[in-house]
C-alpha cells in the first residue's frame, strides 16, 4: 500500500513525502539476530508536535544518504531501535518518513490514526510528534523551502489531531506517568537544555503563527 502522509486534513499536500523505501532504508537494522524487532512500535494519541534540528557535522549533498547516516547512528550506536524521527525535511523542502510506523500506509501512524513513539526528546517522546530539520541552524536558518514545508507539515499535523498551533497543553506520559506544561508546537530547547533546534527556537512564534493562518485559510 502507497505510504500517503495523511488519512485526512484539509490543508492541501503541497511537498514531496519520501517513504523508507524510497530514502533507502535497512530495514535489517531493526531487527536482532534472532530476527526479534529491537524496539516493537508502540501507539498513543498525539498531544504535541516538537521541532528539531540534526544538528550534526554530517552534511551530504545528498539528503538520503544523510538521512540513512542518521538512521545508523539512531539505530545501531544510540541504540533507539529506529531512527528517533517520525518525520525529516531536507533543504529542498522534502520530507522523508521516520520512524517504522506500520503498513497501513499512513506515515508515523497506525490504522486508529494514533502516533507511533520515537526517541527524540528524552522522557517525553509518547505522543509527541518529532520533526527534524537536516542541518544545523546555531548560525544560520533553514533554506526558505524547508521552512515552508515545515509549516505545511506542521499545519497538516495539527489539523488532523484537533492541535491548536497556538496553544500550551499540560503533556502526560502515559507510559511514565510524567507530566509537564509544554507548547503545542515547540521546539526540543522546550523540554531540555539543548540548543536545538537553533534558530528555529526563536522563529517559533512566526511559525506557530502561520501554521494557524494556513489552517485558518
Amino acid at each position: 500500500m502507497p505510504r500517503t502522509a495523511s488519512a485526512a486534513a484539509a490543508t492541501a499536500v503541497a511537498y514531496t513525502l519520501l517513504s523508507r523505501a524510497d530514502w533507502g532504508a535497512n530495514e535489517t537494522l531493526r531487527f536482532a539476530a534472532d530476527g526479534t524487532e529491537l524496539w516493537p512500535p508502540q501507539y498513543y494519541p498525539v498531544q504535541t508536535i516538537t521541532v528539531h534540528h540534526s544538528g550534526d557535522n554530517i552534511y551530504n549533498p545528498d539528503p538520503a544518504a544523510w538521512v540513512r547516516s542518521i538512521y545508523r547512528t539512531d539505530t545501531v550506536d544510540d541504540g533507539y531501535g529506529d531512527i528517533g524521527y517520525n518525520y525529516l525535511i531536507d533543504d529542498n523542502g522534502r520530507v522523508y518518513e521516520g520512524r517504522w510506523s506500520g503498513t497501513d500506509g499512513t506515515v508515523a501512524h497506525d490504522a486508529a490514526g494514533r502516533l507511533v513513539t520515537g526517541a527524540h526528546v528524552l522522557g517525553y517522546n509518547t505522543g509527541n510528534i518529532g520533526i527534524c530539520l537536516l542541518g544545523t541552524f546555531i548560525d544560520t536558518s533553514p533554506s526558505p523551502s524547508a521552512r515552508s514545508t515545515l509549516i505545511q507539515l506542521l499545519a497538516e499535523l495539527a489539523e488532523r489531531h484537533a492541535l491548536a498551533p497556538l496553544g500550551k497543553v499540560v503533556y502526560l506520559n502515559p507510559v511514565s506517568g510524567v507530566s509537564r506544561p509544554a507548547p503545542v508546537i515547540g521546539g526540543h530547547r522546550h523540554w531540555a537544555d539543548t540548543d536545538c533546534p537553533g534558530t528555529v527556537y526563536t522563529d517559533m512564534p512566526a511559525i506557530r503563527e502561520e501554521v494557524a493562518a494556513l489552517i485558518a485559510g
